[in-house]
C-alpha cells in the first residue's frame, strides 16, 4: 500500500571535476604558500556541477521508503485510473501523436511537472516512450507520466541531453561508402553510444553500388572481429536488403546516421509500400540534405517495429567522461589491466599495454585515433 508525501528530487546529476583546478601539491613542492588554505564563504546554492532539487508529490510505501532518486518521472503520483496506457509515435515541438493499446491516436501535450524534469534533456518526452496519459475530448489527451526508458539512443546537444529514441532492442548505424564519405570515426561513436544505453548495435553501410566493395573488405573485417554485424547494401540494386528484412522483422530497431546516407531509401526497398519521402546529397556542400524532419515509430508488415531518425550534421557522446571511454573500446579490454598505472589514460604513460598492443598492429590504428579525438573531445572532420 502507497500513500502520497512531499519528497526532495535530484533534478540534475551530482557530478564533479574528476581532479582539481588546482595542483596544490606540485605549487607546495615548488616553495608556491599561495592559496593553500581555502577561503571561506557561505554558500545558499549549490556550486558548479552539484544537484539541484525540487519538492513534489510521490508515492512512497507505507514503511516510508522513497522512489529512486535517479528515476523521478516514473514515480510523480498520477491517478492511473484516469489514464490510458500508450507509445509515443513522433514528437512535433510541444505535442507529441501516442498510440493506444486500441491503435486508436492522440495528440498529445505534456504535463507540466514533466516538463520541470527536462532541465538536463532537450525534450521531457522521446519518440519510442511508455507513457500514461489523460484523454481529453476526442483525439486529445495530455502525457501525466512517462515509464522508465530502456534501449535508448541518445547525444549530446547544446550541452544538453538529447534522446534520440527510446525502448529499441536494435540501433542500425547507417552510413555511405560515398556521397558523403565513409566517416568511422562517426561509427565509433554510434557504437559507444549503443552500448550505453543498452542497445544492439549493426553497421550498415549503404550506396555499395557506387565503389569497389573489394577495396572496403578492410573495415568489414575490422569490424567483424570485434563482433559487430556489418551489412553491405544498395537502396538501388537491393544488395543486403533481404538481410535488412531478416534483422528487422522483430522487436524495435532504430535507423540513424549521418544526413544523406539513405536511411529512408533502405526503409522503402525493405517495404516499398511506405513511401518515404527522400532527397539527394548537395552537389556543392556534399553532405546530406534533412528530408526526414522528426522521428517516427513505424509498424513493418513483416513483424517488428522501426524508427526513422532525422539524419544527423554532428554527434557528440552525452554523460561519457574521457576516463571512461577505455571501456567502451571492446580491443583495449585484454591490455587494459596489464598497464602499469590503474588510471593510465593510454596516451602518454610509460609501459602502456594499450600502446604495446597498437605499436604490434593488434589494435588497428583508426580506431585508436578515433580513442585519441573522443578522449580530447575534438568534432569529427567534416562535421557540421
Amino acid at each position: 500500500m502507497s500513500k502520497k508525501k512531499k519528497v526532495r528530487v535530484a533534478f540534475r546529476k551530482n557530478r564533479q571535476n574528476r581532479t582539481r583546478a588546482n595542483d596544490l601539491t606540485q605549487r607546495f613542492e615548488a616553495g608556491d604558500l599561495r592559496g593553500a588554505d581555502p577561503v571561506a564563504a557561505e554558500r545558499v546554492r549549490a556550486k558548479g556541477a552539484l544537484s539541484r532539487h525540487r519538492t513534489v508529490m510521490q508515492e512512497v510505501e507505507e514503511k516510508g521508503e522513497e522512489a529512486p532518486e535517479n528515476d523521478p518521472m516514473a514515480s510523480l503520483a498520477v491517478d492511473l485510473s484516469e489514464c490510458l496506457p500508450g507509445r509515443v509515435l513522433r514528437v512535433h515541438g510541444l505535442e507529441s501523436v501516442v498510440e493506444a493499446e486500441d491503435a486508436r491516436r492522440y495528440r498529445c501535450g505534456v504535463r507540466r511537472v514533466l516538463k520541470n524534469l527536462a532541465i538536463e534533456g532537450r525534450n521531457v518526452v522521446a519518440v519510442g516512450d511508455r507513457v500514461w496519459f489523460r484523454p481529453v475530448g476526442e483525439d486529445q489527451g495530455l502525457i501525466e507520466k512517462v515509464e522508465p526508458r530502456s534501449g535508448t539512443v541518445t547525444r549530446g546537444y547544446r550541452h544538453r541531453e538529447h534522446v534520440i529514441v527510446s525502448n529499441v532492442d536494435q540501433l542500425l548505424i547507417v552510413s555511405a561508402f560515398a556521397e558523403p564519405e565513409l566517416k568511422l570515426p562517426l561509427i565509433d561513436r554510434y557504437l559507444i553510444s549503443a552500448e550505453k544505453g543498452g542497445v544492439r548495435p549493426v553497421i550498415v553501410l549503404n550506396k555499395a553500388d557506387l565503389v569497389p566493395l573489394a577495396d572496403y573488405q578492410w573495415v568489414f573485417g575490422l569490424y567483424a572481429q570485434l563482433g559487430y554485424e556489418v551489412i553491405p547494401c544498395s537502396a538501388s540494386d537491393g544488395l543486403g536488403v533481404d538481410r535488412l528484412r531478416e534483422v528487422l522483422a522483430s522487436g524495435t530497431t532504430a535507423l540513424s546516421g549521418q544526413s544523406g546516407v539513405g536511411k529512408t531509401s533502405l526503409l522503402n526497398a525493405v517495404q516499398p509500400g511506405l513511401n518515404l519521402r527522400v532527397g539527394e546529397v548537395s552537389s556543392w556542400t556534399r553532405k546530406g540534405t534533412h528530408t526526414t524532419t522528426y522521428a517516427e515509430l513505424l509498424r513493418l508488415q513483416q513483424g517488428g517495429y522501426v524508427v526513422d531518425t532525422p539524419g544527423l550534421r554532428q554527434f557528440q557522446l552525452w554523460d561519457v567522461e574521457p576516463w571512461e571511454l577505455e571501456q567502451y573500446f571492446i580491443e583495449f579490454r585484454p591490455y587494459i589491466p596489464h598497464c602499469r598505472f590503474p588510471d593510465c589514460s593510454h596516451i602518454h604513460e610509460a609501459d602502456c599495454s594499450v600502446k604495446v598492443a597498437l605499436s604490434r598492429e593488434q589494435i588497428h590504428e583508426g580506431r585508436y585515433e578515433s580513442y585519441l579525438k573522443l578522449y580530447h573531445q575534438q568534432p569529427i572532420e567534416g562535421e557540421g
